[in-house]
Order: structure tokens, then sequence, then C-alpha cells
């Protein structure tokens, strides 16, 4: 496939990028470049793009990397980062709010506690965006996306508007079954009134715990294996002892064994093949499969 350039794309308000350093973006801090990196100013302009470009142009979108692996070879096609334009969030009344796919699930936790609304706290234990949260119905400590969700807005690859309600999203255990080339755009939540003493607790809570359990001061890209319906991913992978096991410049942390680490070298490669060497010794010990919840994207070197 040749290679996308600028001069193949529509002309749109936004900003391109050619061959744009992706491990920038994302919080393992590897891997290739893409083609192309657009920066849509609007969801106008992400239309227009859509509508008008070549109808084989692959293209993949990019939240804030936070469980991405894109590996050395890069992206082909056009990456879409979502920028300013979806980076809002505000309460609408009916104990609603109202974020962008752009907005980071802990500031839309905070626009919720100065709205006096609780069922969002989770999000402050949830890297990333909402539309990363939509994709992979993200949770912690018990809650998910899908508990708090009550429609999303959507664009699919032709730029076509699609209002998506609850049970349209097929959620299920950190899976969507929305078609993977939908875009996410904003999402409508609802929360339950609460004094906001007992929010803040909820939030302090859950960041804590955090804090306290997993490698968040190092370049990692949080779980890495979904949990089996029968024990914690984290708990396979110490058994199989795993524990700071290091490749290259990965290692499996030792704080918690369901996190990747880049020790500050590492390759996407590095990183891909201790999680696979992890799945080969757990499914050889125990025969139960890992499946990977680290989203990995890109050609391999």
């Amino acid at each position: 496939m040749a290679k996308t350039t600028i001069d193949m794309l529509p002309v749109v308000r936004g900003k391109y990028k050619q061959d744009a350093d992706l491990g920038k973006l994302t919080w393992f801090r590897v891997g290739g470049t893409a083609d192309v990196l657009y920066t849509p100013e609007d969801e106008a302009d992400l239309v227009h793009f859509l509508q008008n470009k070549p109808a084989d142009l692959p293209v993949m979108l990019i939240g804030m990397g936070s469980n991405m692996l894109v590996r050395d070879g890069g992206v082909a096609g056009v990456v879409i980062k979502l920028g300013r334009g979806f980076g809002k969030a505000e309460a609408i009344g009916d104990n609603r709010i109202v974020a962008g796919a752009g907005m980071s699930d802990a500031r839309v936790a905070k626009v919720a506690y100065d709205a006096g609304l609780s069922g969002f706290a989770f999000l402050k234990g949830v890297p990333g965006a909402i539309g990363g949260a939509l994709r992979m119905n993200a949770g912690a400590h018990g809650a998910e996306i899908k508990d708090i969700l009550v429609e999303c807005r959507a664009l699919d690859v032709d730029g076509n508007v699609h209002i998506l309600s609850l049970d349209d999203m097929g959620f299920d255990y950190r899976h969507c079954g929305v078609p993977e080339d939908y875009i996410f755009i904003s999402a409508v939540f609802e929360g339950v009134p609460m004094a906001q003493d007992v929010i803040k607790a909820e939030m302090d809570k859950v960041t804590d715990l955090r804090e306290a359990a997993q490698p968040i001061k190092s370049r990692t890209g949080g779980s890495t294996f979904k949990n089996p319906d029968d024990k914690s991913a984290w708990k396979y992978v110490d058994e199989a002892g795993f524990r700071g096991q290091i490749n290259g410049g990965a290692q499996v942390s030792e704080m918690h064994t369901n996190f990747l680490i880049n020790m500050g070298e590492a390759t996407a490669s590095d990183i891909e093949n201790l999680g696979d060497m992890v799945k080969a010794k757990v499914k050889a010990d125990t025969g139960t499969d890992l499946h990977w919840e680290i989203k990995r994207v890109g050609r391999k070197l």
C-alpha cells in the first residue's frame, strides 16, 4: 500500500502532520509513526474529512494513548486525534452530564462532583478519555461505563451521525459491540444527586487505591490482560513466575503483575513479546487463555 500523504487528503480546518511520532502520544512512549496525523477542529470538520477522504483510506482513532501499544512499524493511513473541540463536559440538568469523547475520564468525574452527582467516582481510576471508555466499557472498583451511560453520539467511516442508546452499545466486560470503525464524539451520562463530601470521599478512595496498587508513575499502558471469569489476571501472571520479569527494555511490574512497563529504552516489540510470553506460559501451566486488554495497533517490524 502506498504511503498516505497530506496532498491526497481533503482541505480541513484542523491540522495534518506528516510522519507523526505516535510514541509521544501513548503512555508507553514507544512505537512508530503515522503516515498522517489529523487533529480535527470540531465535529463538522471531522464530518467533512470523513465524507471527502479517499474511499480506501485506512483511518484509525487514537485517544489519550493510555491503553494502546503502537507497534514499531507505525500505522498506515490517517490517525485521528480528537483535540480541544472534543474535550468539554458540563452538567445539563436532569442529573445528567454531557462529555466530549476527548475529555479525560478523571475530568468528567470532577464535573460530576461539582454538579453533586454520584456514580462517577470510578472514573478517577480509569486512565484515558471518554471515547476509549465507551469503546471498551471501561471500569474500575466494581463500576463500568455502562452503569452511567444514557446515550452517545458517533460517526461512521462515511461521516454519518448515529445516536446510540445504552442498549445499542452491546456492552460486555471490557467490550463494546459498536462497529470498530465508528468514532465516538460525545456521550450523555446520568448520576444520582449526593452530598459533595460523600462524593469526594468516594473519589479520594479510588485515587488512594490506585496509587497504592498500580505503577502509575511508570511508562505503562494500564491493565495488560482482561480478567478471566475465575480470578484476576494478575494472579495468573504472578503464579506463572513473571513478577519483575524483563524482556529487552520491558518489564512485568513488581508492584502489579498485570502491568507491563517501559523501563526507558523499550521497543513496542519488547513489550508485546513479553506479554505474549506471559500468555504462552499461563496457557501451558493452566490451560487458561489470557486476552489482551491493551489495544495493539500498527505494523510489526
